[in-house]
């Protein structure tokens, strides 16, 4: 990882002392597939802490098949039954309160959220972006990098706050794009890697390892760089035992 001392090996090198089990809140839109990433990493005893609700804004959401498979409270509270976005998120914040989290996992919640509902919560939500950071905020964000022509692009995990997708990123992970590379092929490395670090983002935001001070993530007390802590192609691709390409 680059902008910090934090090497790959800290993925997994870190044990916590033993504590009451941290709650986390996941919100979904869709399919629920870094929602999915999140529940087997609780399986197998590596999210710090247990989910204790999915909530979707739309009700034929997969991924809340996903929350009740796992045992895990799935609850649909569909925004086109609220007259404005501002009675909406009142209605979230109290179904989120009701379950007591720790931390708010945005994992792919289709809602612009209003002020009232990101400062209730601020310091304690994290998002995914299928992008770079501060590159390519906003939607479509495959066929935009590919248009531009880049060589890097990735996801980033950041904290969440009234600027659409600009909240201090704590965590990025790199994708390499190829000459070949189509939306859907960089789409599905992107996917990869946000299924690879949003598990740990949240492990280590339970173990106060990962924190918002201010303007800027910090990680064990010191304050990260404006990409946050990096995961290189190369070491991303190593945990996932994907093929390097030349």
């Amino acid at each position: 990882m680059s902008g910090t001392d934090y090497q790959s090996d800290t993925l997994n090198a870190f044990t916590p002392e033993p504590s009451e089990a941290r709650r986390v809140v996941v919100l979904i839109s869709g399919s629920g597939s870094n929602l999915q990433a999140l529940i087997e990493a609780q399986a197998h005893d590596e999210l710090g802490g247990e989910i204790v609700a999915v909530i979707s804004n739309q009700p034929d959401a997969y991924g809340l098949k996903r929350a009740r498979d796992a045992g895990i409270d799935a609850v649909a509270l569909p925004h086109r039954e609220y007259d404005s976005r501002e009675a909406y998120d009142g209605a979230l914040i109290k179904v989120i309160e009701r379950h007591e989290p720790d931390l708010i996992v945005l994992a792919g919640f289709m809602r612009i959220l209003t002020p009232r509902f990101v400062n209730r919560f601020l310091g304690r939500m994290l998002n995914i972006h299928p992008s770079l950071l501060p590159a390519y905020t906003g939607l479509h964000t495959h066929a935009r990098a590919l248009a531009d022509g880049v060589t890097e692009h990735g996801c980033s995990i950041h904290f969440v706050t009234e600027e659409l997708d600009g909240g201090p990123v704590a965590l990025q992970a790199e994708v390499a794009v190829v000459p070949d590379e189509t939306e859907e092929s960089l789409q599905a490395k992107v996917q990869a890697r946000e299924h690879l670090i949003y598990p740990i983002a949240v492990r280590w935001f339970l173990e106060g390892r990962l924190q918002l001070k201010g303007d800027a993530a910090a990680m064990d007390g010191v304050a990260l760089p404006p990409t946050g802590m990096r995961l290189s192609h190369a070491d991303a691709a190593e945990e996932l035992d994907e093929d390097v390409e030349e």
